[in-house]
């Protein structure tokens, strides 16, 4: 499962980051939310989860888990991420629509120097 899980942040990493390199500020828009979602199955995938890991809640009594615990850092920071991130997206989205009332289209220009 592990491996799965790194395989696809792999992939959802090379697909978001293609896609930021375009001038089209949609795919950018796009590639950011494939990066983003990349990066917390990464940081969710190295956190590890032992084989039966229990929630970190405590209990009462003789049904109180003992065993292995998942890591609720790992889940606070991905919890974070998600947040931020659906925040950058739809500052990214705004700018889009803005800057394509502005000039009437979706690519970003150069520089003129390439």
């Amino acid at each position: 499962m592990i491996g799965l899980a790194a395989v696809l942040s792999g992939v959802l990493f090379a697909c978001g980051l293609y896609l930021l390199l375009s001038r089209n500020l949609q795919r950018m828009a796009i590639g950011f939310l494939l990066l983003s979602n990349g990066i917390n199955l990464f940081v969710l995938t190295s956190a590890g989860l032992p084989a039966r890991a229990a929630p970190p809640l405590l209990g009462e009594g003789e049904g109180a888990s003992r065993g292995p615990f998942a890591d609720p850092l790992a889940q606070a920071f991905i919890l974070t991420a998600i947040v931020i991130g659906l925040g950058m997206a739809a500052f990214l989205l705004a700018l889009s629509t803005r800057h394509h009332d502005a000039s009437g289209r979706d690519d970003v220009e150069g520089d003129g120097e390439t």
